[in-house]
């Protein structure tokens, strides 16, 4: 047989848990078993000292100290979660405080720089002129005059702004 199989029997039995005809066949197996019987006995001595030490019952002064201890305890216990929580609300605070300061402003450019003008246009004086029909120019006689380009830079390098007039 295997006494593994029979240790939690065994032990059951020394503390007088088990009855009828499994307690029987326990007993059969310790009269065949000599490692289980030193089981047996052990089991039997540990149970009769710890009903010794038991068999007086405690000032009721006793248990309220030891549960005023366990309570302390207990409470000792529970602060530093509520510490933990505290401190890290005002790290969370602090931490998005830093990320607004530390994020980078919208940066606005600068006006464009003109690199041209045009002057003003001449006064013009109306003369003294005798009305006559008027006359019908076609496109192609009209004088065509260099279109003037302004070239505008902004403070950003990669835009650049051109203006095209006739």
């Amino acid at each position: 047989m295997n006494c593994v199989e029979w240790e939690t029997r065994v032990a059951l039995h020394a503390g007088g848990d088990i009855a009828g005809a499994e307690a029987v066949e326990v007993e059969r197996h310790l009269g065949e078993c000599s490692a289980c019987q030193l089981l047996w006995s052990g089991v039997r001595e540990s149970l009769a000292v710890l009903q010794a030490a038991h068999t007086e019952v405690p000032a009721a002064a006793h248990f309220t100290a030891v549960r005023g201890r366990v309570m302390a305890e207990l409470e000792r216990s529970a602060r530093p979660w509520r510490r933990l929580a505290w401190i890290s609300g005002v790290g969370a605070v602090a931490a998005l405080l830093l990320l607004a300061a530390l994020w980078p402003a919208r940066v606005v450019p600068e006006a464009p720089r003109l690199l041209a003008s045009i002057p003003p246009a001449p006064d013009v004086v109306k003369a003294a002129v005798a009305v006559r029909p008027p006359v019908r120019h076609s496109m192609a006689q009209a004088p065509r005059r260099a279109p003037l380009t302004i070239k505008l830079q902004t403070a950003d390098p990669n835009i650049v702004i051109y203006w095209i007039a006739d």
